[in-house]
């Protein structure tokens, strides 16, 4: 039987992202035990190094982590408990100590056999049974990746509310300026969620029943998790920052036709991509195929 341990550093998006990549692991094989430890305290990596730290039974056959806070932990377990040691997103150090990198194709990790590029960070969400008609609007903020620009939000938001009348759900982020949702609450026939009136499952949920979502571009994770569960995605533009890699991840699912700009938008009803999106699965199967899960 499959036993994945996870090394968290505590850190919601990175756990996001190796929950992803286990669960996807655990749709291949029903039976596989998903664990989440800490990583190693000072002296249970020296033990671990020398082989020596005890670990409860059964061992794990697989470790994933993501974050610089775990990389020596993967790298220690594995010494100690002879289990593949996965990383997610490029590490801090080198690529070859791990067995698999997953990396994120803007972040242009180099063709190594030890090295598989994803289509953004990988994420737990599954697609739910749609409810017809019904559509979200996640907005972000302020980013290091996007030019912010609050009045050309808004003015998208009207048009698209002009040309695609349902009632929208629009949910703000903790990076949504105070003046940003003043002029939301203002605004008439749309729902406003703000991110202290929901919990760690409200938007999973509310994504994996969502038949469309229109996303503000700043808002990456949002974006591939949207993909994720099945959403057909749409954007609100903003201007990139110069040479941003994650703006050239944004650009690169726009390029595919996976997400549609609210430029490009004709006005019919937004659709998934044919083939799905579905990264982690993806990986999932590569890593049984590699490591005889």
């Amino acid at each position: 039987m499959t036993h994945i341990c996870i090394i968290s550093d505590g850190k919601p998006g990175h756990l996001n992202q190796s929950l992803g990549l286990a669960r996807g692991v655990q749709a291949l094989q029903p039976g596989a035990v998903i664990e989440t430890r800490p990583p190693l305290s000072p002296s249970q990596l020296m033990q671990a190094l020398l082989g020596r730290l005890k670990w409860p039974h059964p061992k794990p056959s697989l470790l994933i982590g993501a974050g610089h806070g775990t990389h020596l932990s993967l790298l220690a377990l594995r010494r100690n408990c002879g289990a593949p040691a996965v990383v997610l997103m490029r590490p801090s150090l080198p690529l070859g100590w791990f067995d698999l990198c997953l990396i994120p194709e803007h972040d242009r990790p180099p063709v190594r056999s030890n090295v598989i590029s994803t289509q953004g960070a990988l994420n737990r969400m599954q697609p739910g049974s749609k409810a017809p008609g019904y559509g979200l609007i996640l907005l972000g903020g302020p980013s290091k990746h996007f030019q912010w620009d609050e009045g050309q939000i808004l003015a998208q938001l009207h048009s698209l509310r002009e040309r695609d009348p349902r009632h929208w759900r629009v949910v703000t982020s903790r990076r949504t300026p105070v003046s940003m949702q003043q002029a939301l609450a203002a605004m008439a026939d749309i729902e406003l969620v703000l991110p202290e009136q929901t919990d760690a499952g409200w938007l999973p949920a509310q994504l994996g029943v969502a038949q469309c979502c229109w996303v503000s571009a700043d808002s990456v994770s949002m974006i591939y998790e949207a993909l994720s569960a099945g959403c057909a995605v749409g954007l609100l533009d903003l201007e990139p920052a110069a040479d941003s890699r994650v703006a050239r991840g944004v650009a690169s699912l726009l390029e595919r036709g996976q997400v549609t700009s609210l430029a490009q938008w004709q006005g019919q009803p937004l659709r998934a991509p044919e083939q799905g999106f579905n990264e982690a699965g993806r990986c999932a199967q590569m890593l049984q195929e590699r490591f005889f899960l």
